[in-house]
């Protein structure tokens, strides 16, 4: 690990006015009223942050790392004419971040972000002064070998802790490696809650550790047993009276302070349970005014889609003041209730551990009431306690609490004791690199020969020693498992081999620059060749369950006594499959998760078969954020099939392919596919537009404006674009009808408004 050498900073800076940066950027930060550093930002400016020394920032929630990031990446760009790139671990955060990040417009920095398609270079981004991107569209772009990346001058790693997540970890490690590959004199600033190895990563990066437990607000930490709160050093705060229901009690002693409480709970059911208990304590404490605010947006929610059972159900609560918050929500209906929870309209969140993952959405009063989650092979265990820090950490809003109350619920004398002591006492855990599973190695190796950045084992082992893993593990175990890996490559025609050079095939190539695991694509490259010998028995099924049965696709869990309903299927469309069907006398396991395969493709079929929203819902036992993300990985997996087709020869499906890729993207039926493709028109438009006869493109240029906009979901604006997108002539009288409708529609909103 690096010393900083940072003369500059041998005087205590505690203001931002007085840091060495151009006036332009104090004054951006003067005028939204930021003025002072906190402890843990001054120790990062006298290590040298600002000097463009690497730093792993490891200090809690609300104490500033996001500032330092702004100061150092507006130096970069503003300064020194630079590029940065700030990485995301959820696409929400990225979007979080993007929406904080657009007022640098007015000092001239152009912001952009990507979080989509893994397929495209996307030279545009090169024009963004700051790029956002989630790690693995970053990971996606230099597999593209993107030339403006080579043009970054700091990069920022949020989250850097989840190096330890088995998902998201590798990904990011590679990326970072990759890019000090690329970029060597680029600045690496990594942000992380505390944990106990800051300065192994510190020494990874050839950086410096600043580490620091200090917090704006104070932070409580007690253990809820009985009808009391239990301190520290014998401190204690009691509840009267003490009930069944203990978040119950903590919400009406938090509501009578004027305060808002956030509640985690480990299922999505015992989100929304708990939520809906909370309604009744909330909802009388109301005043009329923010009732009228509340109901505003229960409309509001019912707007950003289809509406289901769900969306009913959570609008219901909002006008409570209370809300669950989970993945299998809309990105739009949970980004509506943290914005209404930080404005306190909404006094309570119950929420599943994934609003802990970077979300600001801080709370006088945090309640973890599980500290134990079921893992299919371990059982109950209790969560890491770098994980309840994360969660504990959002206790205490900023500027507006002077003391934060993070709360463990205890259900009997010794689980309060156990608590205590493992939690509140507890110190995080040590980031260990997850980078040694077999699937992130396959990918990662793979990409390496492929775009060039090794030629032969030597060359791999060379990077890989760059990244965590290399850095924590012995040589010796990671030339073993990459011996192991670029055997599999090989044997799979994905690499080729001439003497001790490497090359990728054009199929290695292809696999990696569409971002799917190797194993992934020789599924579908199996499965492909068995299509082209049984095309009369192929159906839309028989390429949704080839994906299914990719390691990229992340299954639906086969329910209890739904294994009968999806054996039935499988026997009466047998000839449809693409991959070899377990015997379930001999793999009852492995004929398990194929019926989970079997159900997740069903899924997919009933999606393109138009059934509303609220019907997949309640049959599939998803939420509408589950739906959404499950169609994504679908749409992306059909599209490397038919891209992987034409390098076997198979260019007869390919055709089928596309239009079953579209098909997904809308959720549609195939009458629909040329309407889908007209901007401002998804499948229920479309459907209503096919309803009303207009079933082509060429049916809505030749139709008249006011036809059009009297289709249901339409309207004048909606059909004025759709026709000029069609290349219809807009007559002058129609144009002048439409202004008229428009006019009228206007005034007759303000009278009924008045």
């Amino acid at each position: 690990m690096q010393e900083a050498n940072c003369p500059r900073w041998e005087t205590e800076i505690k203001k931002i006015a007085r840091l060495s940066l151009e006036k332009s950027i104090k004054d951006y930060f003067q005028e939204k009223g930021i003025t002072d550093l906190y402890p843990p930002q001054q120790a990062a400016i006298k290590a040298g942050v600002l000097d463009g020394n690497n730093i792993v920032l490891a200090i809690p929630t609300a104490s500033g790392k996001t500032l330092i990031a702004e100061l150092c990446m507006l130096k970069a760009i503003v300064e020194e004419g630079g590029k940065a790139l700030y990485l995301c671990p959820l696409r929400a955060l990225a979007s979080e971040k993007y929406d904080e990040f657009r007022p640098y417009s007015n000092l001239g920095v152009n912001v952009g972000i990507t979080t989509g398609d893994y397929d495209t270079t996307e030279e545009k981004y090169g024009a963004y002064d700051l790029l956002i991107c989630t790690n693995e569209r970053a990971d996606s772009l230099l597999r593209h070998r993107a030339k403006w990346m080579s043009d970054i001058a700091i990069v920022i790693a949020d989250e850097v802790h989840l190096i330890n997540d088995p998902g998201r970890g590798p990904t990011l490690e590679v990326v970072l490696a990759r890019l000090r590959q690329i970029t060597p004199n680029a600045q690496i600033l990594a942000l992380s809650a505390t944990v106990d190895n800051a300065d192994e990563l510190a020494e990874w990066i050839d950086g410096t550790a600043v580490v620091s437990d200090w917090r704006p607000v104070t932070l409580r930490e007690g253990v809820y047993h009985d009808g009391r709160v239990y301190f520290d050093e014998g401190e204690e705060e009691k509840y009267v009276p003490a009930t069944s229901f203990p978040i119950g009690d903590i919400t009406r002693r938090v509501l009578k302070k004027k305060g808002q409480l956030l509640a985690f709970l480990n299922t999505r059911r015992s989100a929304v349970r708990t939520a809906q208990k909370l309604s009744s304590i909330t909802a009388p404490r109301l005043s009329q005014k923010e009732q009228s605010q509340l109901g505003e947006l229960a409309e509001n929610l019912l707007h950003l889609g289809e509406v289901t059972q769900v969306t009913e159900n959570l609008s219901r609560l909002l006008r409570a003041g209370v809300a669950f918050h989970h993945a299998g929500l809309r990105y739009s209906e949970r980004k509506l209730i943290e914005e209404a929870f930080r404005n306190n309209f909404i006094k309570a969140v119950c929420a599943t551990p994934t609003l802990a993952a970077g979300m600001n959405l801080p709370a006088r009063v945090v309640v973890i009431q599980e500290y134990r989650r079921f893992d299919r092979i371990e059982g109950y265990k209790p969560i890491p306690v770098l994980e309840y820090k994360q969660m504990a950490g959002r206790a205490g809003r900023p500027k507006y609490d002077t003391t934060g109350t993070a709360i463990l619920i205890a259900r009997n004398e010794g689980e309060r004791e156990f608590l205590l002591d493992y939690y509140t006492h507890g110190t995080p855990e040590s980031i260990i690199s997850k980078l040694a599973s077999e699937s992130a190695l396959r990918s990662h190796v793979l990409s390496t020969i492929a775009m060039n950045y090794a030629s032969d084992k030597a060359g791999i082992m060379d990077f890989i020693q760059q990244t965590f893993f290399g850095h924590q593990r012995d040589p010796d175990e990671v030339e073993y498992m990459i011996d192991l890996i670029v055997q599999f490559l090989k044997d799979e025609k994905l690499l080729e081999q001439q003497n001790k050079r490497l090359f990728a095939t054009s199929y290695g190539r292809r696999v990696s620059q569409l971002y799917v695991d190797p194993k992934s694509a020789v599924v579908l490259r199996d499965g492909l060749a068995k299509a082209m010998k049984q095309l009369e028995h192929t159906t839309d099924v028989s390429y949704l369950h080839l994906i299914s049965h990719t390691p990229d696709m992340p299954n639906l869990y086969l329910r209890r006594g739904e294994d009968e309903r999806f054996h039935d299927y499988v026997i009466e469309h047998i000839d449809e499959f693409l991959t070899p069907i377990p015997d379930p006398r001999i793999h009852r396991e492995r004929y398990e998760f194929f019926l989970a395969e079997v159900k997740t493709a069903l899924l997919a079929k009933a999606w393109i078969e138009e059934l509303p929203e609220d019907q997949l819902i309640n049959q599939f036992k998803i939420g509408s954020g589950d739906l959404l993300r499950l169609v994504d990985t679908q749409k992306w997996l059909i599209y490397a099939c038919h891209e992987l087709a034409p390098i076997f020869g198979y260019r007869t499906v390919v055709p089928e392919l596309e239009e079953l890729e579209l098909r997904i993207r809308y959720g549609v039926r195939r009458e629909l596919t040329d309407l889908v493709e007209l901007q401002g028109i998804g499948r229920v438009r479309a459907r209503f537009l096919f309803r009303a006869g207009f079933i082509s493109k060429n049916r809505i240029r030749d139709a008249p404006l006011a036809q059009l906009a009297a289709v249901p979901t339409i309207g004048p604006q909606i059909a004025h674009s759709i026709k000029q997108q069609c290349g219809g002539i807009i007559k002058p009288e129609e144009e002048q009808a439409l202004k008229d409708t428009r006019r009228q529609t206007t005034r007759q909103t303000q009278l009924f408004l008045d």
